[in-house]
């Protein structure tokens, strides 16, 4: 989709009320994945003098998930020199600090946030207190342990730098009142496994007193059968069914409950091929889904068993994949299917498998909404999935499987130039998201990539669910921690017409 963010030259007013439209546009893109267009919409607002620290918040966030952390950290300064008590604000900067390999600077921007925003410990399930191990207890130091302790959640210490010579005893820091005490260094990875495991042990484990509803979007071309499998799914008519491709056109939603767990169900409007789209409504139409299957933690695409093996179908899985969702390729109609026997469906699987070939992991099902064939295994597949979607996996068990597959087929190198995977460690669930940390990564091929791939869904059950992996190589987090630093020195340093007191 495209914006055309061009206006006339007019009054200032004018500008101003299309610069609000805009924002919102932005935050529309943004909200959708769409970081690209969001990021140029958000320019062209600024270029309208329409600045704010909302705007500037929402810009350092789109900057941060395209990994531009020093973009990323301009914006959120620019919205704390407007507004230093917002909440969100100096996350953001540490996140961004994070990224560079400044984690000093991190931790600052951590302890500025729990100083303007106490709530932010009441979200939380652990809280986790930074201090530099080689400068004594402050005062600020003291305000946030208070405030964690306060807050009646489980608390860490973390004491940074313990790696370096001049480090203070870890007794130098039970004053603060802290039990959980742990050593460790940002740099050398000291004590981040031990952290990890017990953060692990920490947390609370999802229950089914969790209401929070399971997402579940029914994506597909126009007229594959999703309003018909969402009214069967949903138990009564909910949705406008009918013959004539398009009835659906906005996201229908309905909520039921199935072995204690909450499913609410999106019935979304079929997406056609570019070259077949309406203008106006239909494009629209286009966008609520996308924007369903970002909200989504399962999508159902359904293909219909008469049309099968279009490119759009393909095209759908892909941006379910990348959006990191899980995926079911459900096979729809199967009662119109003429003369069929035992053997049809096992013709047919293989030929649909190869056209998802690059989604191997998805599950396969043939369904018919007419006579209710295989609609209910749906649900169980629903739980299954996310069951696997939401699994946190012990440090210890990833780090021992990627040195397991390192001894057993190492990666192949460039001029003598070996790439190095020294650990790895699960940062977010939903989808599995996992981080390996090493060295010469930039010459990591991507055939070795999918290797890890394969072998973690071999060791750990992921069927259903895309996973993902991000890798940070050690030499350019130092790099990137130097270049901030010598930015920052340039800055402070005196400039031509300056003169230091």
């Amino acid at each position: 989709m495209r914006i055309n963010t061009e206006v006339e030259n007019s009054s200032s007013a004018r500008d101003l009320s299309h610069a609000e439209t805009l924002k919102k546009f932005g935050l529309f893109f943004q909200k959708m994945g769409e970081l690209d267009l969001a990021v140029s919409v958000y320019s062209r607002v600024l270029d309208l003098g329409a600045d704010s620290p909302e705007l500037r918040y929402n810009f350092g966030a789109a900057r941060l998930k395209q990994i531009r952390p020093t973009e990323a950290l301009e914006h959120f300064k620019a919205a704390a020199r407007r507004e230093p008590s917002a909440h969100g604000i100096h996350l953001g900067m540490a996140n961004s600090h994070q990224l560079l390999g400044d984690i000093t600077a991190a931790e600052a921007c951590l302890k500025q946030e729990l100083l303007v925003n106490p709530e932010a410990a009441d979200a939380a399930d652990v809280i986790l207190v930074v201090v530099d191990s080689t400068e004594y207890v402050g005062d600020e130091d003291r305000i946030v342990a208070k405030k964690a302790l306060k807050s009646r959640k489980p608390v860490i210490l973390l004491t940074n730098k313990a790696d370096l010579a001049g480090s203070l005893p870890t007794d130098e820091f039970k004053r603060l009142g802290i039990k959980d005490i742990i050593p460790t260094s940002a740099e050398h990875a000291q004590g981040i496994i031990e952290t990890l495991d017990r953060l692990t042990e920490l947390l609370p484990a999802r229950t089914e007193q969790d209401h929070s509803a399971i997402r579940v979007s029914l994506i597909g071309r126009p007229n594959v059968g999703k309003s018909n499998l969402f009214n069967t799914l949903a138990g009564k008519q909910q949705a406008l069914v009918a013959n004539i491709a398009g009835t659906t056109r906005d996201i229908n939603r309905i909520k039921v409950k199935y072995k204690g767990e909450y499913i609410e169900l999106l019935d979304t409007a079929g997406v056609r091929r570019q070259g077949k789209q309406e203008v106006g409504i239909e494009k629209f139409s286009v966008l609520r889904t996308l924007q369903a299957i970002e909200e989504s933690d399962i999508c159902f695409l359904l293909m219909d068993v008469n049309e099968l093996n279009t490119q759009l179908d393909q095209r759908l899985a892909g941006i379910i994949n990348e959006a990191g969702k899980g995926l079911v390729v459900v096979v729809s109609k199967w009662d119109s299917v003429i003369e069929k026997d035992a053997y049809t469906r096992d013709a047919l699987a293989p030929r649909i498998s190869r056209t998802f070939d690059f989604v191997p992991w998805a599950p396969l099902i043939f369904t018919s909404s007419v006579t209710g064939q295989n609609v209910s295994k749906l649900f169980d597949l629903i739980l299954d999935i996310y069951t696997r979607r939401t699994q946190e996996l012990k440090t210890r068990k990833l780090n021992d499987l990627l040195q397991k597959t390192v001894a057993a087929h190492p990666p192949a190198g460039l001029k003598n130039t070996f790439p190095k995977l020294r650990y790895m460690v699960q940062t977010d669930t939903s989808p599995p998201w996992f981080v390996i940390y090493g060295s010469n990564l930039k010459f990591l091929h991507w055939s070795y990539k999918r290797h890890l791939e394969r072998v973690m869904r071999e060791a750990f059950d992921f069927a259903g669910t895309a996973i993902k992996f991000s890798f940070r190589d050690e030499k350019q987090i130092k790099a990137n921690r130097e270049k901030a630093e010598r930015a920052a020195a340039a800055a402070e340093a005196p400039q031509d017409g300056e003169y230091e007191l």
